[in-house]
């Protein structure tokens, strides 16, 4: 897959990147990136010489029909493992067996998170049940990755990706050892997940918003629906009182009619 879409897209798209000797030449490492467009999971493994995992839903590797088996083919190709969210825990557990299970090959480990792409370009919260449990569960490092302007390659709900130059700064290896031993500790896993988004935020200028990203997403959602419905409700309005005479017309009907 990296002579089958990197070699392309790297001649395609130009992608220009700063800190690739932060990338460990061998052993394990956490790759801890912003997710701004669907393109990151490709960008970012087409630059690098190692292979880097990412997880994925398990939807795109079961979905039946051609369609279906060609994407969890292409899927596989490029390195994407599939997770189960159906589980009382949803994703979070298969994230974190999964993320360790690669960890301990000696490979390199891709995970957002935020857990899903951004909504507008900023960044928000990172979630703290797969990053730092299984940084701390193998005691990689975690190595902060900014992607810069994919979002305006290849937008949400775009599929044909806009040619321009995209940028991926790498930063320099984060040690969480000093909390080793404190991988269910909740205010531990916090610090972990908020250094980790601080050097991420420093690496892409973004700005940082202190919700996560799937909550933004509901009021983004929300608020499209409470315009939507607004504007339904004037349009009515319009026609309501379109068809129903005014004022004017009522006084000029009283003045025609024949005196009793």
């Amino acid at each position: 897959m990296k002579v089958a879409i990197g070699g392309p897209l790297k001649l395609a798209f130009r992608p220009w990147v700063e800190g690739m000797e932060n990338i460990p030449a061998e052993g394990p490492a956490i790759l801890a990136s912003n997710h701004l467009s669907f393109s990151d999971s490709f960008f970012l493994p087409s630059v690098l010489h190692r292979k880097v995992t990412f997880i994925a839903k398990a939807e795109y590797f079961t979905t039946p029909g051609v369609k279906g088996r060609l994407t969890a083919a292409f899927f596989k190709g490029v390195g994407q493992l599939p997770v189960d969210r159906s589980g009382s825990r949803g994703a979070g557990e298969a994230a974190v067996k999964s993320g360790i299970e690669v960890l301990e090959r000696g490979e390199l480990f891709g995970i957002y998170p935020e857990g899903t792409r951004s909504p507008d370009g900023r960044l928000y919260r990172g979630k703290p049940g797969g990053l730092a449990r299984v940084a701390l569960a193998t005691g990689a490092p975690v190595i902060p990755v900014a992607m810069i302007d994919t979002e305006k390659i290849q937008p949400p709900g775009k599929v044909v990706p806009k040619l321009m130059r995209p940028g991926i700064r790498i930063g320099k290896p984060l040690d969480f050892s000093r909390y080793e031993g404190l991988a269910h500790d909740r205010f531990v896993l916090r610090a972990v997940t908020d250094e980790v988004m601080y050097e991420i935020m420093k690496l892409s200028g973004q700005e940082y918003v202190d919700i996560y990203a799937t909550a933004a997403k509901r009021q983004f959602a929300e608020a499209a629906k409470a315009e939507k419905e607004a504007e339904k409700a004037a349009g009515k309005a319009q026609e309501a009182a379109k068809a129903s005479p005014g004022p004017a017309r009522t006084e000029e009907a009283e003045k025609e009619k024949p005196a009793e």
